[in-house]
């Protein structure tokens, strides 16, 4: 008889609410759930508004022990994402004043004009060295563009595009208007387009190699049928 295993339905994936009310209980496997799915957004926010890696985990950190040592004080006005994304925001914003005296958030949103930021999906292909060279370029690539953007479109492009918010989450966490999101949004991805054109626009003659141990087999592969 061969055992499969049932996959989780939605039903079995315990929520926000059922893992934070086991969390006021110092629930460990209910804090390790919480931790698991808010890690990638805490560090991308973090890292959109101070980029530097380093920086960002330390954010992650301490956010984690303001928001467990403060769960009570969550009241569930907004769901629990959005209350311990604004805190990792509030801590990297108050580690960038510290760098840059005069940043004020309201400015910081309105007035002013990256983590492991995306991965390449794994695949076979990827132990070709010159592809995952050229990935690795690429990937550098985008999250220095990513970091170049004006910091009100930054940290929207990455809460819209790179982790995946709504337009809805974003505007609520940020305090703006669903519009002005969509607005920065598109400004962003404009002013993205531009910088890797101009960074990438002389590599683009090699895209797609094939060379290297390819390349060898493949000549290989014809001689043995046109030559033998």
């Amino acid at each position: 008889m061969t055992l499969t295993t049932v996959p989780k339905t939605r039903a079995d994936i315990p929520t926000d609410e059922d893992l934070v009310r086991r969390a006021l209980c110092r629930d460990e496997a209910a804090v390790r759930a919480l931790t698991i799915r808010y890690n990638r957004r805490l560090f991308r926010v973090a890292r959109g508004i101070l980029r530097n890696d380093a920086e960002a985990e330390d954010v992650v950190q301490e956010t984690y022990v303001r928001a467990f040592t403060g769960l009570d004080a969550f009241r569930g006005d907004a769901a629990f994402g959005t209350w311990i994304t604004r805190i990792a925001m509030n801590e990297a914003l108050g580690r960038l004043r510290k760098q840059r005296p005069s940043v004020d958030w309201e400015s910081y949103g309105e007035n002013r004009t990256q983590a492991q930021v995306i991965d390449f999906p794994a695949s076979a292909a990827s132990i070709d060295p010159e592809k995952t060279m050229a990935q690795g370029e690429i990937r550098v690539a985008l999250e220095q563009a990513i970091d170049q953007l004006p910091d009100s479109f930054r940290i929207v492009f990455v809460a819209r595009v790179v982790e995946g918010m709504t337009v809805e989450e974003t505007a609520d966490l940020f305090s703006l208007k669903p519009e002005t999101v969509k607005t920065r949004l598109h400004r962003a991805r404009a002013l993205l387009r531009e910088a890797l054109e101009n960074q990438l626009g002389p590599a683009l003659t090699g895209t797609f190699p094939f060379g290297g141990r390819r390349c060898e087999a493949m000549t290989e592969k014809i001689i043995g049928l046109m030559c033998r």
